[in-house]
């Protein structure tokens, strides 16, 4: 077939212009080198393809046969080298990114509105899902990026660090001061965190411990499989802090969204409550533990050679 392919692109000009001399011009070969070529191709086929007159040429029922294949495939090959051109020229692609519903809305989407407007042409899909769900898809090979943080199971993976995150424990005035009413008198021991940010409102329990309050209140965390969860879990444990009751929630937003509305004291992520933290809209509180900050960042599958998608994608986040 290979070495017939010449043969059949002859052919297929031969038909199309109806006459051996304007194939020809076409093809800038002498008239000789057609006929040669058309007869080898009907010697290989066993078959008459064109029946020759004065006027030109004219194709058998046989070689009317070979022309609609012969002809349809040198189309889909013309397109596939258009595609291919475009590709090249535009730079079209595909890349897939896993990352949790949290870290998709606070830190991949800035990245995701500028590498879009200077790549218009790459396909994005994203999934949402858990950090070991991202990282058992990137071992399956089913997403190409995830964006998870950082954790001591990353063996097979290189992880590359874009953000210092610091978890911290919020909950609004109003549910403080409702919360102080509800306990017991002690000793007055104001408490200041040592890490309280500039212009950020810290909550001051005045006649009680952060311990204390932590331990008497509702406390909104995320569920138990997410990682943010299992590692605020750790520090917890070793203060021996154990609240009143837990809620659970699946999702960041939600527990901030509890948190305005005077549900509890939520654990959340401080850099993404920070303009509730400037306004004053929630509150920090100072608590006798210290949750040490970690890192969130990108992470593929060792040994992979990443497509010229991703690489794109990795250059675009400066990510070696």
């Amino acid at each position: 077939m290979e070495q017939n392919l010449n043969l059949y692109h002859i052919f297929v000009t031969v038909a199309r212009c109806r006459n051996i001399s304007g194939a020809a011009r076409e093809l800038y070969i002498s008239q000789p080198a057609i006929s040669k070529a058309i007869s080898r191709l009907e010697q290989n086929l066993d078959t008459t393809l064109f029946v020759r007159s004065s006027r030109g040429v004219k194709l058998t029922e046989a070689g009317e046969l070979l022309y609609r294949q012969a002809e349809s495939a040198f189309h889909a090959i013309s397109q596939g080298e258009e595609q291919l051109k475009k590709i090249r020229e535009l730079g079209i692609g595909h890349l897939s990114i896993g990352v949790s519903a949290t870290l998709c809305k606070y830190v991949l989407l800035p990245y995701l509105s500028r590498f879009t407007r200077e790549n218009p042409h790459i396909q994005i899909s994203i999934s949402c899902q858990s950090t070991y769900q991202t990282m058992q898809a990137l071992e399956d090979e089913t997403v190409d990026v995830g964006l998870i943080g950082e954790n001591d199971r990353l063996e097979r993976l290189s992880f590359h660090p874009i953000l210092e995150i610091e978890d911290i424990f919020v909950c609004t005035s109003r549910y403080l001061d409702n919360l102080r009413k509800r306990l017991p008198l002690s000793e007055n021991r104001p408490f200041v965190h040592p890490g309280q940010d500039c212009g950020a409102k810290t909550a001051d329990p005045l006649s009680h411990s952060s311990a204390e309050i932590v331990r008497s209140s509702t406390l909104m965390m995320l569920d138990k499989e997410n990682i943010t969860r299992q590692y605020v879990d750790k520090y917890l444990a070793l203060e021996d802090i154990t609240p009143a009751q837990i809620l659970e929630a699946t999702s960041m937003d939600l527990l901030i969204d509890f948190a305005r509305i005077d549900l509890g004291i939520a654990c959340v992520i401080r850099n993404f409550v920070q303009e509730e933290l400037d306004s004053g809209k929630l509150l920090r509180l100072p608590m006798p533990l210290s949750i040490p900050p970690r890192s969130v960042g990108f992470a593929r599958l060792k040994g992979i050679t990443p497509s010229p998608s991703v690489r794109k994608f990795l250059e675009f986040c400066e990510i070696p």
